[in-house]
């Protein structure tokens, strides 16, 4: 399975009042990992906007299991859960240096024309990345 890391070094603007990591910054540092794992894969967000694309969230689903605090460095490590004809799931799980699992999630996006909101299959505007994602998907079912 192919897996992208990187690191996120945690400041103190991302924490609460308890001194603990807010929760909507492991949104923050998802979209990290997502990123991070496009370019991985030679491709950008940029490219799909660049021809009239976009790839809005419809659906996430985050569990918190154990707090991150200011000055730890969170590792993101995030894969491609599933890819069909229209959705990918990007699986993510964020972890504390020694390992620790501070949080798993899943995000689920759609393509779609930035000028009618329709939905777009990647096999007809990007081949090759359709193909990607297909190749190193998670779940095969």
């Amino acid at each position: 399975m192919f897996i992208c890391e990187t690191e996120v070094e945690i400041r103190y603007a991302e924490t609460d009042q308890m001194g603990v990591v807010y929760h909507a910054n492991y949104l923050v540092w998802m979209e990290i990992g997502r990123t991070k794992i496009i370019k991985d894969l030679g491709y950008t967000y940029a490219q799909l906007e660049a021809v009239g694309y976009l790839s809005p969230v419809i659906d996430l689903s985050i569990q918190y299991k154990a707090a991150m605090r200011y000055g730890q460095t969170a590792t993101v490590r995030t894969w491609i859960e599933k890819h069909d004809r229209l959705r990918t799931t990007y699986g993510y799980e964020i972890l504390h240096e020694n390992g620790t699992v501070a949080a798993t999630a899943i995000s689920e996006h759609v393509l779609i024309k930035k000028d009618t909101f329709r939905p777009v299959s990647l096999s007809k505007i990007h081949p090759e990345w359709d193909a990607k994602y297909t190749e190193i998907q998670r779940s095969k079912d």
